[in-house]
């Protein structure tokens, strides 16, 4: 894949140039090249044991690179770690709050690691209890609160000190559908106020919500840009969508047609890519029911970001795919 240069960083918050990672004869990050603005959402999207943690704790400071360099809020990452610290909210993938503490005595904390007065984070304790919904929950013991709750307080916790660059590492795994809305409201109001922001995710919807994503796999970015770029760029073929009862092995029967590409489920349908031109949808109807099976509906789709990831994911994007923005 062709990466973002490096030199069009100039004025971005994140700059990574080459970043590698190895661990011995294990490559974790492999020339890892993007950058992210003041104010923009930039979401790494990718399967457990991709890279993305790696490269979020490198670019904390947590993590000397192999290679490769990068700076964030204008202080390299191996040079000046302890400066760049200073400077970033991080979130990590697994709670790391005490249970045994309130919430404010949890915040009164990590505000002492963050240089704060006194004053300052009681301060701030106010605006982001605002803010994360944490209001009149002071005096709460943190292991008492719900799952929800608690990653909200971590949250507040990384943006106690008003961070310029924030890292979040998976931060709504675990928590449902409407906290995770709720969570990604705190987020937009945190881009709103300029701050740079680098998500991991596993959800699609998500995904959809960030200003540009990058999709890591085995340690590489292998596609990246806006997510209707990626959508549009990286399926290549016709995509239709094929509506069917129940059948053993109805994948697998479609996917033996000629001119069939890739089959994969989407809820209770199948989405069916097909070479560019080869069919349209009555000639795919015509043939699925020749193989046996009675679809109710066969019609044209557009492609979905689920649609970008299982072709990205396959391997079947041949060509490098240019960085946007």
């Amino acid at each position: 894949m062709q990466t973002e240069n490096p030199s069009e960083g100039e004025g971005k918050t994140v700059v990574a140039d080459g970043l590698t990672k190895r661990f011995g004869k294990f490559t974790a990050v492999e020339n890892l090249s993007f950058s992210i603005g003041r104010g923009e959402i930039f979401g790494f999207l990718g399967p457990n044991g991709a890279g993305k943690s790696t490269a979020i704790r490198m670019l904390c400071g947590l993590l000397l690179p192999t290679s490769g360099k990068a700076s964030v809020g204008g202080f390299d990452v191996a040079r000046d770690p302890e400066k760049v610290r200073a400077g970033i909210g991080y979130m990590s993938q697994k709670f790391s709050l005490y249970k045994d503490l309130t919430v404010f005595e949890n915040v009164e904390f990590f505000g002492g690691v963050y240089g704060l007065a006194e004053n300052d984070v009681r301060r701030r304790f106010d605006e982001v209890a605002e803010l994360t919904g944490l209001a009149g929950l002071a005096d709460e013991l943190t292991g008492t609160l719900s799952g929800a709750m608690q990653q909200r307080l971590a949250l507040g916790c990384a943006i106690l000190h008003e961070p310029s660059v924030l890292f979040l590492d998976e931060p709504t795994s675990g928590i449902d559908p409407l906290a995770r809305r709720i969570f990604w409201d705190i987020i937009r109001h945190m881009s709103g106020k300029s701050v740079a922001i680098l998500v991991t995710t596993h959800f699609l919807d998500e995904a959809e919500l960030c200003d540009r994503l990058g999709f890591i796999m085995s340690g590489r970015l292998i596609a990246g840009g806006r997510p209707a770029e990626i959508r549009e760029r990286a399926v290549a073929e016709d995509l239709f969508e094929a509506v069917l009862p129940p059948a053993s092995g109805a994948r697998e029967t479609i996917g033996g047609i000629d001119g069939v590409r890739e089959v994969s489920y989407f809820g209770q349908n199948l989405h069916v890519f097909c070479r560019k031109g080869f069919m349209n949808e009555k000639d795919l109807e015509h043939a699925i029911r020749a193989r046996g099976l009675k679809p109710s509906g066969v019609r044209r789709v557009k492609p979905r970001l689920e649609d970008a990831f299982i072709r990205l994911a396959e391997g079947d994007v041949k060509e490098k795919m240019a960085w946007s923005g």
